[in-house]
Order: structure tokens, then sequence, then C-alpha cells
């Protein structure tokens, strides 16, 4: 992409509603910007990333078992208040009527509408297990939406529902997604510690959540410091060894880790000193389990081996690809402006031409730009007409993992110099071999 046709509004002074990291970045870098309160317009960079962090979602959700679908935004009052739900959500749920008079909502989550779908069609425990996802936009009236992506009412979410036909098969769910749930925030770059949390209006007895430890976090967590060491599930483990996920899912809930609401002051006290974590905290990730408290209500029965009516127990899992972009600026940037990993950078690669209009600098980048575009990079040439010094704050800016300065000066040695946004390291090397090192 050519920036000079690309869409990249940034901000050269940091807006002053903006009170945390990833928010100042955001609206500095051209990433979003702020259509009502709680309510952000994704711009072209912005959503590049996004797209990426939900095609990691994604690969890990289907590779865990999970079948995609796309369920509406907007639901009948009706179901919720066959579910008991309808009058208890409170006033962050939008209602609202259609035309005819008929009451509708603004889904802010997905437990009755998919658990009447799955009524409707599944009858027989040999359709079982079955995990149900997808990825949609949802709306929750936050009193005080504040943080930008951190605390919005629009917000980006990916929620899965298991069916199992007992407790036990719930379990093992459960456990699935808690594993695919530990590879898609480490995919991005991100420590994710699973902690005892609350189950809240979705319900049931057992849930995690995945905390990312970050000063600008919204609460106070307590977790054991040997969790930041935990390695975490390669590629090829298992989904369907039970026993072994079974195993996994115990080391990783074998130590001290909980949210302020499930603290247990006594029991971390118990722990070393050294290994006490007490910090602040941001939620990536939900994962529930809560046994027939829909199913049981709306009647989402199978015919169980024994010829019997069983109902159904489920959970739900929730991430929110719009909330973790600001997750992982939080996690990682410094002073200069967002540091993505690589998997989320919406570029790879910047090119910087530093001496635009020169005809030995302008015919290399081009090379090199093309030569990338053909080997499938992303890549950004920065061809505007601005001096160097804000075409490096620009690219430290936005955070592309790595830029090639090509100049008069290192052309006549034959070589560009590459900078490694992570660590701000430089390299002096021949075009090619920059193009090999990327490509």
């Amino acid at each position: 992409m050519r920036l000079s046709r690309y869409f990249l509004p940034i901000l050269r002074e940091t807006p002053k509603e903006a009170e945390i990291v990833s928010h100042r970045l955001m609206l500095r870098a051209g990433m979003m910007r702020q259509e009502a309160a709680g309510i952000y317009a994704f711009l072209p960079l912005g959503l590049r990333v996004l797209q990426k962090v939900c095609a990691i979602v994604r690969e890990e959700q289907d590779r865990s078992g999970a079948i995609e679908m796309l369920m509406p935004t907007i639901q009948s009052a009706d179901l919720w208040r066959e579910s008991g739900r309808y009058d208890a959500y409170g006033k962050e749920m939008l209602r609202i009527k259609d035309r005819h008079e008929r009451e509708m909502l603004y889904g802010p989550t997905n437990e009755e509408m998919i658990t009447e779908i799955f009524r409707a069609y599944v009858r027989s425990y040999k359709d079982l297990p079955l995990n149900l996802y997808h990825i949609q936009w949802k709306f929750r009236d936050e009193v005080r939406p504040r943080f930008g992506l951190m605390r919005g009412r629009e917000f980006l979410m990916k929620d899965a529902y298991s069916f199992d036909l007992d407790q036990d098969r719930a379990r093992h769910a459960y456990n699935r997604m808690f594993i695919a749930y530990l590879r898609t925030f480490a995919r991005m770059g991100l420590k994710a510690v699973p902690m005892v949390a609350e189950t809240g209006p979705i319900g049931g007895n057992l849930s995690h959540e995945f905390i990312v430890l970050a000063s600008t976090g919204e609460s106070e967590v307590f977790c054991h410091k040997d969790y930041l060491d935990f390695e975490v599930p390669g590629e090829n483990v298992d989904f369907e060894d039970v026993a072994g996920l079974r195993t996994l899912v115990d080391k990783w809930t074998s130590l001290y880790a909980a949210t302020s609401e499930k603290h247990e002051a006594a029991a971390f006290a118990k722990l070393p000193a050294d290994k006490q974590i007490s910090a602040r905290g941001i939620e990536v990730g939900h994962i529930f389990y809560f046994g027939t408290k829909y199913s049981e209500p709306m009647r989402a029965v199978v015919t169980g081996p024994d010829g019997t009516e069983h109902v159904i127990h489920m959970g739900s899992y929730g991430i929110g690809p719009s909330r973790l972009v600001a997750a992982i600026i939080e996690a990682s940037h410094d002073d200069a402006g967002i540091v993505w990993p690589e998997a989320v950078a919406p570029f790879k690669v910047a090119i910087l031409n530093l001496k635009q209009g020169d005809g030995a600098t302008d015919a290399a980048c081009e090379k090199l730009y093309a030569a990338l575009q053909a080997k499938g990079a992303d890549v950004l040439y920065h061809d505007l007409d601005e001096r160097p010094g804000s075409k490096f704050a620009t690219a430290d800016l936005i955070g592309v993992p790595w830029q090639i300065l090509v100049g008069p000066k290192g052309l006549a040695a034959r070589q560009v110099e590459v900078k490694r946004r992570s660590d701000g390291s430089r390299e002096m090397m021949a075009p090619d071999a920059a193009l090999a090192r990327l490509a």
C-alpha cells in the first residue's frame, strides 16, 4: 500500500478525552474515530489489525472443533422472557420496538438465541457434541463508557456455545475452549493468566477470566508468579484427548489465580512472598459452564442412548476482538508509539524513502515495494514528500514491526538500513538481503 493513496489521519496532538495508552495511541495513529459515547468507527489501519485478530481467533476456534455461523444483532424479547433474563438483565440492555410494536432488543449476548436454534434442529445424542460460534457486533449500554475500546458500548465479540449430553462431556468442551484460549492469546503476543471468576448475568458455577497483567487494567487481580513462565500448548495439541486436555487444564489451574471478586486473602497469603503477584489486569476472554440454566427453561432436550429425554448441558465462551486490539497496545508500546507483534500488525514492513524525488532512492524503493508485494508481504510504502524525521515518527507511531530506510548515502554503498521496531536494532545490508530477510 502506498501511503500517498491510503487513508491514515495521523494526529500530532493527543486528544484530551483519551485517558489510557491504547485510547491515546489508537486515536493518534488514525486507527479509529469516536462517533458517539463508547461507539467508534474503525478506520483502515485499525480495521487491518482487527481483521488479523479475528483471523487468529477463527483459526483457534476451528482447530478446537467449533463451527462458525452468524446470528442477527436484533433479538426478540420473547426469547429472553422464556429464559427469565429479560427483566433481570438491567439497563445495559438496549430495548427497542419495531413498527408493529413488537418488543425487541439489541443483543448483548446470544445464549437464548443459540438455544432456540439448537432445539429447533437437534433431537438425538448422536448429533452431540456440538460447539457453534460467531463473531458479531454487540451493544451494552454502559453507564459510563470510558478508556476507548476497553469499556465501549458497541463492541465486536466472538461467542461460542457448547452443547453436550451430560456434565462430564460438557466439562471436556470447557477444557477444549480453555486450551484454545491460551493458544489464541499467545499467538497475539499476550501472556494471559486464567483466573477463577464470577459468572455474573451469564450464570453457572464454573467460570474463568483470561487476564493480561497491565497497569491500566480495570480491576485488581491476584496470582502465582509461576503462571508467567508456563508453556502454552503447541499447535499439535489433541483436542479429542479427554485425559490429556484435563491434565493441561489441571496444570493451568493448579496455582492460585483469582479476580478481585473471587479473591481469598488468606489463601493468597500462604504463597511465598516472592511468588505473590497483586496487579491490575485486563480481561481478554471469559468462559462459562452453566449446565442447564438455559436449556431447562427453554426445553432444549435430546433423546439419549437410553431412549429417554435429556436436558442438554451448555457452556459459553467469549473473546472481544475489538477489546483485544486495545489490550495488545496496552501490553506492547513505548514512548514513540505502538509496538505490534508481527501476527497482528497492520503491515509487516514499512519502506521509508528518505529523499522523495531522488531518482536512485525512488527506483530502489519501487523495486523493493514490488518485490515484497510479489512475495505476499504486507508492506506500506511511505512515498510522501516529508522530512525523514516525520517518516520515522509515523512508522514508529503506527508500530510496523520492520522498517527499510532507503537513502542516498546507503545506496551509494549499495545498502539500505533495516530497523526492527521491537528493540530498535538497526542493520545495514544489500537490498536483496533485506528482501530475503523480510519476505
